[in-house]
């Protein structure tokens, strides 16, 4: 559930809690005044009517005629709408009630029904059959019981309507509050989503890499610090100033140190090819004692191994400037063969296989970049596998990419290592041992010239299947056989 439909919901509750009370205790006060009211009518009602039986009872004493509520009522301009009497002598009852044709006896079961109620109950409200619900007032003297009652209908007729107008104008008042709260949260809100959006887009650019700048801001009708909304997107667009400032910093830092690794390893090519000059040209003096000749051998071979780290390092920092590379339409299936070529007698002792089409798969790249990919791609597999292991290198196309795939069948890369492997100077673990030496920078640069070409190379492994994959666009062959096509 969204915020602003929790916070429709909350309002919406405590309303409805309020409107609730508001209605029970209206109801519930309305319908005490009224009942009050009632009984009030009806204690004045059973005055007139106990007067009008005592009245009847002197009449009748010297003749000994019957008194019955008909009797007493006859004759008297005192008529109330509904009005109920009954008596009750020692040998007879009787019970009329009124109506706008006049009076109308109660029956047998009715006066029945009648004394029990009064037995229980001598005053309040009770139901009649036949008749409905009364307020009752009982008086007694001597031997005889005045029942006079008076209709409740009006009473409950009045407080329905009152419960049917209070649910009505709750249920209207209660739509027109979600309209009128959805309206405001809404508007309320709208700040926050401007936040969010400003983070999505923030979140979709890529900030790991290359030189960034974040230009994305909440705009400043959305970021006012004078509200609680608006202070988030003000508190926003100072993290990613922050952000922008250490960004640009970080930046600023990774190009100071490319251009020192690209300087000093520039610098390092003159002396480190003095160095091999140097033992190359005392090693051809045969009069050298062995030790010295093996001294001079030693220094000549690390000298070598320390140029090609100098020269790795100094293709890292210009690929990463974006130099180094001069495209053009390179054939990888051509490629792919004179690499292979070029492994096999390294490592005789490994099944080495070649899978490539018939028709060329054509790219637009550095040839000798992506020979060197090839390369790198083979050696790495030739290094970290036993004797014995079959190597396939596969070139083909799938939908608009060319696929180079380098396939062995070894024991397989370490987890834990697998998404470091890529990086400068990492190593693999025991799994996928060094036979020999290295720098640690094969596929380091093997990433950086895939995407300095706009590609991706990726890695699958598992004992017995470990596949290096790389995926770059595909380029239509020129019109006629040599045509080269050179950029920037």
């Amino acid at each position: 559930m969204t915020l602003q439909a929790r916070l429709m919901a909350a309002v919406i509750g405590f309303v409805s809690l309020i409107l609730i009370i508001v209605a029970v205790i209206t109801s519930a006060t309305l319908g005490t005044s009224l009942e009050d009211r009632l009984k009030d009518q009806v204690r004045l009602t059973a005055d007139r009517t106990s007067y009008l039986v005592s009245e009847q009872l002197i009449r009748t004493a010297p003749t000994g005629d019957p008194v019955t509520a008909r009797s007493a009522l006859s004759g008297e301009r005192f008529q109330v709408p509904g009005l109920l009497m009954a008596i009750f002598l020692p040998d007879t009852a009787s019970g009329v009630v009124a109506t706008p044709e006049g009076t109308s006896d109660l029956s047998d079961e009715q006066m029945y029904a009648l004394n029990e109620i009064i037995q229980k109950s001598p005053n309040g409200a009770v139901n009649i059959p036949g008749l409905g619900s009364f307020s009752i007032s009982v008086r007694q003297s001597t031997d005889v019981i005045v029942v006079t009652g008076l209709p409740r209908d009006e009473v409950q007729s009045t407080l329905a309507q009152l419960l049917t107008v209070i649910g009505l104008t709750t249920l209207g008042g209660l739509i027109l509050l979600a309209l009128t709260t959805a309206v405001t949260i809404r508007f309320s809100l709208r700040p926050l989503r401007a936040v969010a959006g400003t983070a999505t887009r923030v979140a979709n650019q890529p900030l790991d890499r290359g030189e960034v700048t974040i230009t994305e801001r909440v705009p400043a009708s959305e970021a006012d610090p004078r509200t609680e909304t608006g202070m988030v997107g003000a508190s926003l667009n100072k993290l990613l100033d922050h952000v922008n400032d250490s960004l640009a910093s970080r930046q600023q830092n990774e190009e100071r140190m490319r251009r020192f690794v690209a300087d000093a390893s520039h610098e390092l090519r003159t002396p480190l090819a003095s160095i091999r000059g140097y033992s190359e040209l005392s090693l051809r003096d045969r009069t050298l004692p062995e030790t010295a000749q093996t001294s001079l051998e030693r220094i000549q071979a690390q000298s070598l191994r320390m140029s090609r780290l100098v020269e790795d390092l100094l293709l890292l920092a210009r690929l990463d400037e974006g130099q180094e590379l001069v495209h053009g339409s390179v054939d990888l299936t051509q490629l792919a063969l004179e690499g292979l070529a070029d492994a096999r007698p390294t490592a005789p002792e490994h099944r080495w296989s070649v899978d490539v089409s018939e028709e060329p798969v054509v790219v637009l790249g550095d040839a000798g970049r992506l020979h060197q990919v090839v390369t790198n791609l083979l050696a790495n597999a030739r290094t970290h596998t036993p004797a014995g292991t079959a190597i396939t290198l596969k070139v083909c196309t799938e939908a608009s990419d060319a696929v180079i795939r380098v396939h062995d069948d070894g024991p397989g890369i370490d987890p834990q290592v697998r998404d470091e492997m890529f990086a400068r100077f990492a190593r693999g673990d025991s799994s996928r041992a060094r036979q020999t030496g290295g720098t640690g920078l094969g596929l380091a640069i093997v990433k950086a010239i895939v995407e300095g070409h706009r590609g991706t190379i990726t890695v699958d492994s598992q004992p017995g299947d470990t596949s290096f994959t790389v995926r770059l666009p595909l380029w239509p062959a020129p019109a006629s056989a040599g045509e080269v096509a050179t950029y920037a």
